[in-house]
């Protein structure tokens, strides 16, 4: 079985800042059309995110809910698209077992669906959700979409060589379908 883990705001949503109102939601250009190809192929999906306006206290998880709620609503392939979604509720700083880029909601996909790491990728716009990948042993895939310049931050890290970066959701896509073959 084939997986992508995928972030959120910024992947396949417009980055907002401790986003809490659905009816802010926007969903990128190309995403539909990417997440559709990948459901055509077979891939199960998974959503992780970090959501530390929770742990702020800015939000509530319900608020976090809904939003993810409007996402499936705006994406328009059902309620049952995600296997599974993580939000992660905590601030940097606080204890966090699976805020980005910790491994262990990667880690816990693979045990409960029987994955193996070489058929999985996590595909975000931040460092952490490659350095997730990373920590895993599974491919990491960019999208420059969120906020900030992905491929200059991986520059700054001088990692810019084990991740490739695409500039939309659906050049990534194809990449994981019929250049990585995953």
């Amino acid at each position: 079985m084939n997986c992508v883990v995928l972030d959120r705001d910024g992947t396949l949503i417009r980055h907002i800042p401790y986003l809490h109102d659905p009816s802010q939601v926007e969903v990128l250009p190309t995403v539909v059309a990417g997440i559709t190809k990948l459901v055509q192929s077979g891939y199960k999906l998974f959503l992780h995110t970090n959501q530390s306006g929770i742990g702020r206290g800015y939000f509530s998880h319900a608020d976090a809910i809904a939003c993810n709620e409007e996402l499936l609503k705006q994406i328009g392939l059902g309620h049952t698209l995600f296997e599974d979604v993580c939000v992660c509720p905590e601030s940097p700083g606080q204890d966090a077992l699976y805020r980005k880029p910790s491994p262990q909601y990667g880690l816990a996909i693979i045990e409960k669906y029987a994955i193996r790491k070489n058929n999985m990728c996590y595909m975000g716009d931040n460092v952490t959700d490659l350095l997730t990948a990373k920590n895993i042993g599974c491919m990491g895939v960019g999208v420059n979409t969120g906020v900030h310049d992905l491929r200059e931050k991986l520059q700054e890290l001088d990692m810019e060589k084990y991740f490739p970066v695409f500039d939309g959701f659906l050049d990534a896509v194809n990449y994981i379908l019929y250049e990585f073959h995953l």
